[in-house]
């Protein structure tokens, strides 16, 4: 048998071949059935082929399937920045591009603030993930296995610790390690921005501290630093609300979106104050593919359905549903490797410990294999592969959201 064309650099967390969904549910090439709680990390909010996505998507093949907006924009395009502007929650005029991807999103961003505050030093916090792309690598929080082997990677970019109950960092700690990197490594005149996650993903459902975020946005505003927020996974929902920086009570200048924006459909965005938007000179933003006709046409199904009533009511079911179960597991003692809940909302991770407290990399290997043996389908994450962050989509039915956590009761009753 010849080997795979696929590249060995490409790391698989489910050993198995899907053919086709609908909603949470999927099916392998081999008829197996499965509850799927990793919505394509956190990309299907409102399921695998969603109805109002897949007719949007199948009139607007029949329409017009691509036209690249810088060369002959497209209606499509204008209807879904028109869309986005409504649906973002700020308070000043929006402006932005669509894009093929998070990342995508993230490095346009990057030059966006060069071209708006003529610096270049980029403060980004540990644990965070911003892409795979060569500038985002330098973005990440995490060196295992994104930066291993590529070399010198685009910056200046600085790292400090991510304030979070769920980290045990605390406001105080993470301005004085801020305050550290002005006095030691770098002067504050040259930063252009800071970047974070209002909600790690990659991290571990990690929730930002609330205090920490108001009193940087104001450190912000007092030098002269742009703000950019990273909702790629948090957002579009996922926590209960549109975005997550509404529960912070701040506002970005710059937004990055991905992910659920467009139910499936590979797009991106980056959105933020007009003036931003415009920094860089005629043909400086643009790509061949970003915001392609169908995948806009897909968005704005997506939105439509993102109404916050909708957005509240799945929400609020998911997690008093997590919160009910995770607490009568800690209280009949379910299983010595059971750690914290972490995130908020809707969005929430499972942490799992050693006996003696320590990360329990062995102990998520293990779930994640017998959780798919009984048809659960989860993903890891954290800086030690540590935490289950659960990703079901949004509209999954109550019953099968259920169904899935008597598989992790069970898998968790017989870990080890």
């Amino acid at each position: 048998m010849s080997a795979s064309p696929i590249s060995s650099s490409l790391s698989v967390v489910h050993p198995i071949t899907l053919s086709h969904g609908l909603n949470a549910q999927v099916w392998d090439t081999e008829g197996r059935s499965y509850i799927d709680f990793v919505g394509g990390i956190g990309v299907l909010n409102l399921g695998h082929c969603n109805p109002q996505v897949v007719s949007a998507i199948t009139e607007q093949a029949g329409r017009l399937t691509h036209s690249t907006f810088n060369a002959v924009p497209h209606q499509g395009y204008r209807e879904l920045m028109d869309a986005l502007a409504a649906f973002v929650p700020v308070s000043y005029p929006l402006a932005g591009m669509l894009t093929n991807s998070g990342a995508e999103a993230a490095e346009n961003a990057l030059k966006v603030v060069r071209a708006a505050t003529g610096r270049t030093v980029v403060i980004a916090f540990d644990g965070g993930f911003h892409g795979r792309t060569l500038a985002t690598l330098n973005l990440n929080g995490k060196v295992a296995p994104y930066k291993q082997k590529v070399g010198v990677l685009p910056g200046p970019v600085y790292h400090v610790p991510y304030p979070s109950a769920d980290t045990g960092v605390s406001a105080d700690e993470a301005f004085k390690a801020i305050e550290r990197l002005f006095s030691v490594e770098v002067d504050v005149n040259d930063v252009a921005c800071f970047i974070i996650e209002p909600v790690q993903g990659e991290g571990g459902f990690l929730a930002l501290d609330a205090e920490f975020a108001k009193r940087l946005r104001r450190w912000c505003d007092e030098h002269g630093v742009l703000l950019m927020l990273d909702e790629i996974q948090s957002g579009f929902g996922r926590t209960g609300q549109r975005f997550a920086f509404t529960r912070l009570g701040i506002e970005p200048d710059l937004l990055l979106l991905g992910k659920s924006i467009a139910g499936g459909l590979p797009l991106g965005a980056v959105v933020g104050r007009a003036e931003l938007l415009g920094a860089l000179p005629k043909g400086g933003l643009g790509g061949t593919y970003s915001g392609n006709p169908i995948a806009c046409a897909a968005a704005l199904a997506s939105l439509r359905q993102m109404t916050d009533a909708n957005l509240a009511t799945w929400g609020e079911a998911q997690e008093q549903a997590l919160l009910r179960r995770y607490e009568q597991w800690r209280a009949k003692g379910l299983s010595p490797y059971l750690g914290r809940l972490t995130g908020v909302g809707a969005m929430r991770g499972i942490e799992l410990v050693t006996r003696d407290g320590q990360p329990g990399s062995a102990q998520l290997a293990e779930l994640l294999e017998a959780a798919r043996a009984k048809g659960l389908l989860l993903m890891p994450s954290g800086k030690n592969r540590h935490i289950v962050r659960l990703l079901a989509p949004l509209t999954i039915e109550p019953a099968l959201f259920e169904q899935g956590l008597d598989i992790i009761e069970d898998c968790l009753a017989n870990l080890g």
